[in-house]
């Protein structure tokens, strides 16, 4: 049964699948820039590391500030109140886990026993194939090593026995000055950096729109908007991340420690901090915290049962929180492909330690969002972003070029499962096919490479029938084809219902070469959904030599398909060919466009010089004139033809008269 197809994509969809223009291309930056900038970055940690954590916390305290504002609170107040407010939530956190990591060292003796009893039952059992004993009698043989005795030294003899080792015993003798030197010595750095992280902080909360308009002025004067939607994505998305990612560990971790708590796990809430801690840290953050605890586990009770519960509440945990929580509360807000994840904490980790691996995810956002609206730096957008860099007509044809058509059959295959067969064939297989039509006019690309691209699109074609065939049975309401009104304006959409094809024969042909046969093989696959009797046929079937030949006895359209715009006068050949052929045959000429639609009464013109029955420009209006019940167009005469038959007209006249 014949159903009608939306002809293009709804508006929300339509940016994403319209054949844009191509993008200039990126240029990288110099690598002398890079590495300079690098160095700075590496030498200076001392005073680019407290500056970085003190931005990403203004971005995330700033949000509370302007809520504090809103409800009457002077600025200054309420500044000070969320910066001291962050930093005692900070320094509660860090004596709490202190605490807990202080009663674990005192307990950790007793569960020596437990350790041994499980290393000797899988000593006992063979695991691995005796693998434990043959590390223990590695270990052995190089102590054995350890203790040999220098062949170099005199070897002890009976009259002589080896002299034993006199103890030693080392008294330091320290003022007690310098044992409070010791003792506060290796906390004055931290503590100094987190007080000027505070300053730093509260100033910049302070002087927040002042530092605003000093970066506007430095660096983006000239382009105000888009300094400015820079400053805000970054202070948006930076904010978001941090408070939500915040919210995820929160969410996460207090079921952790009740687990744990349950479980007889001691220290439950020192697990459950650190997993909260850790989970800002990228990919490797859950599993070093789940490590500990297994550990523990394993030490605390004599069997394994108590381990493999631990390791199932972990597991379980992490899949709701990655599955459920996170795309409910933000998803993928941050704009970062996974792989920039990771490549982003290696880089940061290298560069600035822990503290970097913690901070790589915030400061790799805003380095996205530098590059998504300042040119010169649009290469880390194209690096680290998670927004396709390619246009989809633009991937398909690379898939295609590359003579990979099953790659290219699932991109095509996820569309289809929200678009419809027409809208994919119009806004991304035609305008594919339009770009292997440019590169074979600008001579880049020879007859192998345009046969493989061609077979490659045919074999697509050939895949997607099953999509087809689901696309052709489905019981459903009739849709419409939404065209955009010729000024352009969305909300101005003519709405064109596509027709019933039953009952019609179509014939769909390719025009001058094999990249359009493909796109006619496409055409016809969309009015076989339309539900009418289509055939194919080459673009050599339809060359002089061989139009008679065509059966065109039960066909009532015939639909000739170019890629190539300069193709006119090839096409005015055919229609007269194709008419003459059958006479009451209607001839369609499609001169493919990226756009899909152009000025309908330019095309009604062409159609009337060319003969044709219609001229269309896209998926939609072939299928429009393909399906539709109009009479033919009855072949006009040459001129030749014409004044010929008028002689020969008037002299049948003058012979008339003569006799």
């Amino acid at each position: 049964m014949a159903n009608r197809r939306n002809g293009t994509a709804s508006p929300g969809l339509e940016d994403s699948l319209s054949a844009a223009a191509p993008h200039p291309r990126t240029s990288l930056p110099n690598v002398a820039a890079i590495v300079t900038t690098v160095a700075a970055l590496y030498f200076g940690r001392e005073v680019f590391l407290p500056i970085a954590i003190a931005l990403l916390l203004t971005f995330a305290l700033a949000p509370l500030v302007s809520a504090l504002k809103k409800v009457g609170i002077p600025r200054i107040a309420a500044v000070i109140a969320s910066v001291l407010g962050a930093f005692a939530a900070l320094g509660l956190f860090s004596f709490i886990v202190a605490t807990q990591v202080s009663e674990l060292a005192q307990n950790i003796p007793v569960y020596q026993t437990n350790i041994l009893t499980k290393i000797r039952s899988l000593k006992e059992t063979g695991v691995g194939g005796g693998i434990l004993a043959r590390l223990s009698q590695v270990v052995e043989r190089v102590g054995q090593e350890i203790d040999r005795q220098d062949p170099t030294l005199p070897a002890a003899t009976p009259e002589k026995p080896p002299r034993e080792p006199v103890p030693v015993e080392i008294v330091a003798h320290e003022r007690p000055l310098q044992v409070l030197q010791n003792i506060v010595g290796p906390l004055i750095s931290p503590l100094g950096s987190a007080g000027l992280i505070i300053v730093v902080v509260i100033f910049m909360l302070l002087e927040r729109e002042d530092l605003r308009d000093r970066f506007i002025r430095l660096v983006g004067y000239g382009d105000l908007h888009r300094t400015t939607e820079a400053l805000q994505e970054a202070a948006k998305r930076v904010g978001r991340y941090l408070l939500m990612q915040l919210v995820v560990n929160i969410v996460y971790a207090i079921p952790i420690a009740i687990g744990l708590w349950a479980l007889g796990i001691p220290n439950a809430l020192l697990w459950g901090l650190l997993a909260l801690a850790l989970r800002f840290v990228p990919y490797i953050g859950p599993i070093i915290g789940m490590l500990l605890p297994l550990f523990l586990a394993l030490a605390v009770a004599p069997g394994w049962s108590l381990v493999l519960w631990t390791a199932a509440l972990f597991v379980v945990m992490e899949l709701i929180t990655g599955n459920v929580v996170e795309p409910w509360l933000y998803g993928s807000r941050t704009g970062l492909s996974p792989l920039a994840i990771i490549v982003a904490a290696i880089f940061w980790t290298w560069l600035w330690g822990p503290l970097g691996l913690i901070l790589s995810t915030p400061l790799t956002v805003c380095l996205v969002v530098l590059g998504r609206h300042v040119p010169q730096f649009e290469f880390l957008d194209v690096l680290f972003g998670n927004e396709p860099v390619l246009e989809p007509h633009a991937r398909l044809y690379q898939r295609l070029l590359a003579g990979d058509p099953e790659e290219a059959t699932d991109h095509a295959e996820e569309m289809l499962e929200e678009k419809y067969l027409v809208e994919f064939y119009d806004k991304v297989a035609i305008p594919a096919l339009l770009l292997g039509e440019q590169d074979r006019v600008r001579g880049v690309m020879g007859d192998l490479q345009r046969r493989q691209v061609a077979a490659s699109a045919l074999m697509l074609v050939a895949n997607l029938d099953d999509s087809a065939q689901e696309e052709a049975g489905e019981e459903e309401e009739p849709h419409v084809a939404a065209e955009a009104s010729d000024d352009g304006d969305p909300s101005g959409e003519d709405e064109t219902e596509l027709p019933d094809g039953t009952d019609m024969s179509v014939l769909c042909a390719g025009g001058r070469g094999e990249l359009d046969d493909a796109a006619a093989a496409m055409l016809a696959q969309v009015l076989e959904v339309q539900g009418a009797t289509v055939s194919k046929a080459g673009f050599a079937d339809i060359e002089p030599a061989s139009i008679r030949r065509l059966e065109l006895e039960t066909v009532d359209t015939v639909v000739v398909g170019f890629l190539n715009r300069d193709s006119v006068k090839h096409a005015r050949f055919l229609v007269r060919r194709l008419k003459r052929a059958k006479a009451a045959l209607r001839v369609g000429i499609v001169f493919w466009s990226e756009a899909g639609s152009e000025d309908k009464e330019a095309a009604d013109k062409l159609a009337r010089d060319m003969n044709a029955d219609f001229v269309a420009h896209g998926m939609v209006d072939a299928v429009l004139g393909a399906l539709s019940n109009e009479p033919p167009v009855a072949l006009k005469l040459v001129a030749k033809r014409r004044m010929r038959r008028q002689r020969t007209a008037s002299k049948k006249v003058t012979a008339a008269a003569a006799s």
